[in-house]
Parts: C-alpha cells; structure tokens; sequence
C-alpha cells in the first residue's frame, strides 16, 4: 500500500513553492514576516528577492498544471 502518490508529492512541493513565494513577496513589499521564507536567507539573492518570489510562485502555477494534466489520464 503507498501512502502518498507522485501526484500528491508535487502537489505539496508546488503549495510549499506557493506559500515560500508569497512570503518573499509580502517581506519585500511590507517588511512583514521577517525571517519566515526562505528566500530571505539564501546570500547569492540578495536584491533579487521580488524577482526569486515571483519565479517561486510561477512554478508552483506550472506544477499545479501538470499535476492536472496528469489527473486527466
């Protein structure tokens, strides 16, 4: 018996994705939740914290789609 199926995995990788881009978006944008995402702590994007929120975010959208085309199969 499995427990989880690849369609179940990457659908928490893409709302894990989802959530961590729009943490970098509301820190960049208000300064709130500081210290809760990710992109905040990784050096080499220092600058780029709007650009890496937005990336996060479209690939959670384009995860959640193939997930979805792989449901009608």
């Amino acid at each position: 018996m499995r427990l989880f199926g690849m369609k179940q995995v990457l659908e928490v990788f893409g709302v894990l994705l989802l959530i961590q881009g729009a943490a970098a978006l509301v820190h960049e944008l208000t300064g709130r939740l500081r210290g809760w995402g990710i992109v905040q702590r990784i050096g080499f994007l220092d600058g780029y914290e709007i650009y890496a929120g937005v990336t996060l975010i479209v690939l959670a959208l384009a995860l959640f789609a193939v997930v979805e085309s792989r449901k009608a199969r």
